[in-house]
């Protein structure tokens, strides 16, 4: 068990670490770690987290580290209280390396935000936090979500459909975020 609790936190220490963009950025790195990795979950798991992680108040990275280190216990069967544990520590392991660094970071990035230097590392950074979001967009595009045309025809072209009109509502007609999840949530329910 103690070597469960060192992997959660040097894992979720290092997503913590080298996620920048923020929660959405992490969610490819969270997935390859703790789906890909280390089995702590299944993929299906992994999407519910993210579900659930993004319908709850908070960032997304830190309540996908909480319901991570949670899940990783319970399924590898230790009692909840385990679990809560491993939330704990997955939540203070993410959280950590952006509290040293923005702690060292503001005493000397005011003072040396026009650097050249400084400019072009943000710069650098700008298409790789792109590169994240997308690539965390492209994990959740799986069939353990959308399902396959041979496997389940029905699920598959709803699924397609709901997407569709999600990503439509929010990038053309500006729908309220709230309004859209509330709507492919009773589409779901009703049509799968």
């Amino acid at each position: 068990m103690l070597t469960l609790y060192i992997s959660l936190f040097w894992t979720f220490f290092q997503i913590g670490l080298f996620g920048f963009g923020g929660g959405y950025a992490m969610i490819s790195m969270i997935q390859g770690e703790v789906v890909t990795h280390h089995h702590w979950m299944t993929m299906g798991q992994f999407t519910d987290i993210v579900a659930v992680s993004q319908m709850t108040p908070g960032p997304i990275g830190i309540n996908s580290a909480t319901y991570v280190g949670y899940t990783a216990l319970t399924n590898a069967g230790y009692a909840w209280y385990w679990g809560v544990l491993g939330s704990i520590m997955a939540t203070m392991a993410v959280v950590l390396p952006s509290l040293i660094l923005m702690i060292l970071i503001s005493r000397f990035l005011m003072a040396y935000r026009h650097h050249p230097v400084v400019e072009q590392v943000f710069t650098g950074l700008r298409p790789a936090v792109v590169g994240l979001l997308i690539a965390a967009a492209l994990c959740l595009m799986s069939a353990d979500n959308f399902s396959t045309p041979t496997e389940n025809p029905w699920q598959f072209c709803i699924s397609i459909a709901i997407f569709c009109f999600a990503f439509l509502s929010a990038t053309i007609y500006k729908m309220n975020p709230i309004r859209i999840i509330c709507l492919c949530g009773v589409a779901g329910l009703a049509l799968l």
